[in-house]
């Protein structure tokens, strides 16, 4: 993986901007730690920062070729996992390739196709394609959204980047949140609506799509969008298309030039994908496999019905089946806290606080082992494995499951702020736009179009969180963290098996259970949905309290500007019973609420954010 910036204008010479070109380059130097690239033209130029992976000698970046009197030169940040099939494509259409690497492959493929191209790759990416002759640029990204990419447009100049925090380095781009920036915090976070970048005027390519930059704007299309129909595999056969579309996922994934591991939480998912390739694997080929725990959590572990069980036990079963080298990353309190701070840097947003420097801590304990992991992220998603699938509440709410009630969110903020905006109204509007968006034939029962809604809803909005949550606590360690349940020809298919179907054995993701159990210890099969772990120790509880009572207590704070310090006094002082309803999914309870409101805080300071409404 890498990371990728650059800058245009096609109206007028760039000039005194090469100090800038080498910020913003320098600004992503832990997507890529390992080469730095740059391309210097009079209207275009781009950065590059290099994790190698595939081809260490001969994929430097930029890279540009020729096609008789036309010039492209591409900055990408991805893998390509049908690279077999890609290659023979333009060996077939005689197409001379100099490398081994996708980079090449995909500008080439560009070079054959223009931007109907798209449609010919599977994999993670996002990419900008500068076309000379025409004074064009393409960017691009992945059907699901895995890799990020960022846009901006300011004085007929376009800024494009892995991460915001480059497209800050031009001091002229404002730092700004508005009423809709407030509102996405607020009433969608940590999710977010597609494409926003929560900051006024910055955007994000939405999954699937390209955009085409010249003239001074850019004009955004869509190349991909699940499709809804009718599903006529029976039993047998949809069980062993999972299981195949599946595997070849996770095979395909394998490619690298680099030590590859695997997260294993011992739940069914990172279970699945350590079991395909386990097996494959000989006793002097052992599978290197990580997973995250707290100190004292033995002691201090709480059974919820969001967290029924530890995952310890579980990944031991695995351990002993696959002969696996598996590394157990046990974090303690102060250093969950201690990363509040990077984790939001990492993300340029205040997000999931510790949900995210534990993962950030996992990743660079991992890094010391391999330089790609494979992780189970975003089963769930498309298999519908969590609580809000299968409550009726939620289920009947008409908006975002995973944060039903709105009152805390409303509550949160300061008078001033909520005489000026509508939280209620945004979010329903939003979801709105979100649900006319769901892809429906027809064909469908009740059920299966209510589960059709969820899954989508949850795929675009909490899934994206993870995605980008993942793809950022792991590239700030360089560190390639693959996710093969994001391959969009498995998404689709999932998308539109029956419910009956789905919920095979009346439990969750139970038709993908059926496809794999053979290769999975019985316990695991049946275990319930555990979530992603968090601390229970009350340590942790209180270096946050104490340091939002600190925050609190100093008159200068920037948070009042936003939330109601008399009703921050309330969560501080109030106990976990009167927060039974997370803030944002399964697990972002009180103590995740006030690490939240750390991070806000942190975020405003840093990035010196001027509100504007």
């Amino acid at each position: 993986m890498c990371g990728i910036v650059g800058f245009t204008n096609f109206k007028k010479k760039i000039e005194n901007k090469d100090n800038l070109l080498q910020r913003m380059t320098e600004k992503i130097t832990r997507r890529g730690e390992n080469e730095t690239g740059y391309y210097w033209a009079n209207n275009v130029l781009l950065g590059h920062k290099r994790l190698s992976i595939i081809d260490i000698n001969g994929g430097s970046q930029p890279m540009t070729f020729k096609k008789g009197n036309k010039t492209y030169t591409i900055v990408y940040n991805g893998e390509i996992y049908n690279y077999d099939e890609v290659r023979k494509i333009l060996i077939d259409n005689d197409i001379e390739l100099v490398t081994r690497c996708d980079t090449e492959m995909v500008i080439k493929l560009y070079m054959l196709y223009g931007d109907k191209f798209l449609k010919s790759l599977n994999g993670i990416f996002a990419f900008c394609i500068y076309e000379e002759s025409e004074n064009k640029l393409f960017l691009a990204r992945d059907h699901i959204g895995v890799k990020p990419l960022f846009y901006t447009i300011h004085d007929d100049e376009l800024f494009f980047a892995s991460e915001m925090k480059s497209i800050f380095e031009y001091d002229k781009i404002p730092r700004v949140i508005d009423k809709a920036g407030i509102c996405e915090l607020f009433g969608l976070g940590p999710a977010r609506n597609l494409g926003s970048g929560v900051f006024k005027d910055i955007h994000e390519m939405k999954p699937g799509h390209y955009g085409i930059f010249e003239s001074g704007k850019i004009e955004i299309q869509q190349y991909f969008k699940v499709k809804s129909y009718k599903h006529t595999d029976n039993l047998e056969t949809t069980i062993n298309k999972i299981r195949s579309l599946l595997e070849t996922s996770i095979k395909g994934q394998l490619i690298a030039d680099v030590n590859v591991g695997a997260f294993l939480s011992g739940g069914v998912d990172s279970s699945i994908v350590t079991a395909v390739i386990g097996k494959n694997l000989t006793d002097n080929n052992k599978l290197k496999t990580f997973s995250v725990d707290y100190v004292d959590n033995d002691i201090n572990f709480k059974k919820t019905d969001f967290t029924p069980s530890r995952d310890n036990e579980f990944i031991e079963m695995m351990k002993e089946r696959y002969n696996l080298n598996h590394k157990y990353i046990v974090i303690d309190s102060s250093k969950l806290y201690d990363r509040l701070y990077d984790a939001m840097r990492a993300r340029d947003l205040p997000s999931m606080a510790d949900i995210d420097s534990s993962l950030l801590l996992l990743c660079e304990n991992v890094k010391e082992d391999v330089t790609v992991a494979l992780s189970g992220e975003f089963a769930d998603e498309i298999f519908c494995g969590y609580p809000w699938f299968y409550r009726k509440d939620t289920l009947e709410s008409n908006t975002f499951p995973w944060s039903i009630s709105l009152d805390l969110r409303k509550d949160i903020l300061n008078k001033d702020i909520s005489s000026k905006i509508d939280l209620q109204s945004y979010v329903d509007t939003k979801y709105k736009e979100a649900v006319d968006d769901i892809p429906l034939d027809g064909t469908d029962n009740e059920s299966d179009i209510q589960m059709k809604k969820s899954s989508y809803l949850t795929m675009n909005y909490f899934g994206l969180n993870l995605l980008d949550r993942t793809d950022r606590m792991s590239m700030q360690n360089s560190l390639e963290v693959r996710v093969p349940f994001t391959d969009y020809e498995l998404v689709e298919y999932v998308y539109n098996i029956p419910w009956d179907m789905k919920n095979y054995m009346n439990q969750e993701k139970g038709i993908l259970r059926a496809a794999f159990k053979d290769i999975l210890p019985e316990a695991i099969i049946n275990r319930k949905k555990s979530p992603y772990p968090k601390t229970c120790d009350p340590k942790y509880t209180n270096l946050v309290t104490n340091k939002l009572k600190e925050i609190v207590n100093n008159g200068n704070n920037r948070i009042q500007e936003l939330v109601d310090m008399e009703h921050v006094n309330y969560i501080i002082n109030a106990s976990d019973d009167e927060f039974t309803r997370p803030w944002f999914g399964q697990l972002m309870g009180r103590t995740q609420l006030m690490a939240y409101l750390i991070q806000l805080e942190m975020w405003l300071v840093e990035y010196n954010v001027k509100i504007v409404l």
